[in-house]
């Protein structure tokens, strides 16, 4: 039978828990099903805020309370001045002043109303930095177009401008002022521009499960891989994957680790002898000093490596079943690669021309991993260093 849900609103603990769990990862219909309501319904209570908390409202320590709002409406009723009603409070005459002034004036002011108002007042949040600097919010804007990440655009700023700290803005503005319409601030056809394209901002803890992965004969595991490579001080170590499309298309994802750098290409399907002839092309265009090692996962379209190993001299090695983590910047790679290619686009439509267009925008692109460096230029000094 299927589970009946009433349309109520959420108790601040509900909200509470909702909020906890959305933080924990948990998607739309498990927070449903643990509070009893509709995924629509937990949708909703997000959407405002874009899917990121609002901060817990608290009032100033400088602020008049309630009961001191009270004193002030019984002074008032006895006659007293603002003067002595202000000495017994302990506050300045001009504070008293005002607030009555606010609220009605001598006759009608009222502790209640007044209280209410100005917990009313203190809800009008302050305006964000790009709000109040438009020619920053004009330059996001534009990195946001060209499908720069917030945390890089951030990064840029600080790296151009090191010395203006009028040009800092940090990524959770530019996240906040997306996916919190309320700002007025950025568009939300910015958000198409985002790696995800959620209308909603997920959890860093939300993951998609690991899929399986054949058996490869006599491969040689990632365990047996030369610490060099592990730590990233040698140039010329790459990480590689097939990336899948729709109607059986696919092509070869690599990056190389110590620069970050992203090579794709086109591959007819994915039997092992077009994947080998595909890496086998691409390992030709790169200087033997940058060609050391590849990492790949368990996938059997590297079934035939010991061709692709003595054709070029690479050593091929293979990640540990159901651990893409050890191929750590490929899977950021094909995370930012879906950006260009969401899943169900047919890859066998795009050139292999357009594929390296697409490659060169990301290497283009600063990363923070980089001290906010793009892979080009780290790539470039690299083969320089080999001349």
């Amino acid at each position: 039978m299927r589970k009946k849900y009433i349309r109520v609103g959420f108790t601040a603990a509900q909200s509470a828990e909702l909020w906890d769990r959305w933080r924990k990862g948990e998607g739309l219909s498990s927070i449903g099903r643990a509070l009893g309501k509709q995924s629509s319904s937990i949708f909703n209570h997000l959407r405002p805020s874009g899917g990121i908390r609002p901060s817990e409202r608290k009032r100033s320590r400088l602020a008049l309370t309630l009961s001191e709002r009270e004193e002030i409406s019984r002074g008032m009723a006895l006659g007293q001045s603002i003067r002595s009603i202000a000495g017994y409070l302990g506050r300045s005459p001009s504070t008293v002043s005002r607030e009555i002034k606010r609220n009605g004036g001598p006759v009608r002011y009222r502790a209640a109303g007044g209280d209410k108002r100005a917990w009313a007042v203190a809800r009008r949040a302050k305006a964000c930095k790009l709000a109040t600097h438009p020619r920053l919010c004009r330059v996001v804007a534009r990195k946001l177009e060209r499908s720069w990440s917030p945390e890089q655009i951030a990064g840029w700023l600080k790296r151009r401008y090191p010395d203006n700290s009028a040009w800092h803005v940090s990524h959770e503005t530019i996240y906040r002022s997306l996916f919190v319409q309320a700002r007025g601030v950025l568009k939300r056809e910015l958000l198409a521009h985002l790696r995800s394209r959620r209308p909603l901002r997920r959890s860093r803890h939300a993951s998609a499960k690991a899929d399986g992965r054949g058996q490869i004969p006599n491969m040689v595991s990632i365990r047996d891989r030369p610490a060099s490579v592990e730590d990233r001080a040698v140039p010329g170590h790459w990480e590689g994957d097939l990336l899948s499309g729709s109607a059986n298309s696919y092509m070869v994802t690599l990056v190389e680790r110590q620069t970050r750098y992203v090579m794709l290409a086109k591959v007819a399907n994915k039997d092992t002898q077009s994947v080998v002839k595909a890496l086998i092309r691409q390992a030709g265009t790169l200087p033997d000093e940058l060609c050391k090692s590849l990492t790949w996962d368990r996938g059997k379209e590297l079934t035939d490596h010991k061709r692709f190993t003595v054709a070029t001299h690479i050593d091929v090695y293979f990640c540990d079943p159901h651990s893409p983590w050890q191929r750590g910047s490929n899977e950021n790679t094909n995370r930012l690669l879906r950006q260009y290619f969401p899943k169900g686009t047919d890859l066998s439509r795009y050139s292999q021309a357009q594929l390296n267009k697409v490659a060169h925008e990301l290497n283009e692109r600063p990363r923070k991993t980089l001290d906010y460096e793009t892979p080009t230029e780290r790539f470039n000094a690299c083969v320089a260093s080999t001349d």
